[in-house]
């Protein structure tokens, strides 16, 4: 009987590698116009344009708000930074047709190695899924009045 070999090709290695890569070059990237920021209504009873200057800016850190996703607890949990600490900030995660599948509204508090305020939300989302992006998450900062830019994401669905 003979025994094949295994493969010496790091396929495992190689894709944590290159998701990590992914991961630090998407928190890298800036919206390079304020037109996305527009493509989501603001929660009720709030604008839609964010405000060039406000008191609440002095408690952020600089930069651009930022989200990352993550799965716990076989859930997608969607995390940021750079939110006002001590804020409101409202999370939303959409289908790509823009179909509403999950939102909450959280508080940024301050975590070390983090700038800002951080936002971290469960949501019940099963994953992880299969590849493909489906779907997005945003955060809205109440206090700026801003919102931060598309994160893809998948969003599992169920097949019957």
């Amino acid at each position: 009987m003979h025994t094949f070999r295994r493969s010496a090709s790091g396929w495992a290695r190689r894709s944590a590698v290159t998701a990590t890569a992914l991961a630090v070059v998407g928190l890298g990237v800036t919206p390079t116009a304020t037109a996305t920021a527009m493509t989501d209504a603001a929660p009720v009873g709030l604008p839609t344009q964010a405000l060039s200057t406000t008191p609440a800016a002095l408690d952020k850190a600089p930069g651009d708000l930022y989200l990352f996703q993550y799965t716990h607890r076989n859930h997608l949990k969607i995390g940021g930074g750079n939110f006002t600490v001590g804020g409101e900030v409202y999370i939303v995660v959409k289908y790509n047709t823009g179909k509403l599948r999950y939102h909450s509204t959280v508080i940024a508090k301050t975590q070390a190695g983090m700038p800002g305020g951080a936002a971290y939300l469960e949501t019940n989302i099963t994953a992880p899924c299969a590849p493909g992006n489906n779907g997005y998450a945003r955060a809205y900062d109440h206090s700026t009045e801003t919102w931060s830019p598309r994160l893809p994401v998948a969003i599992c669905q169920r097949i019957d």
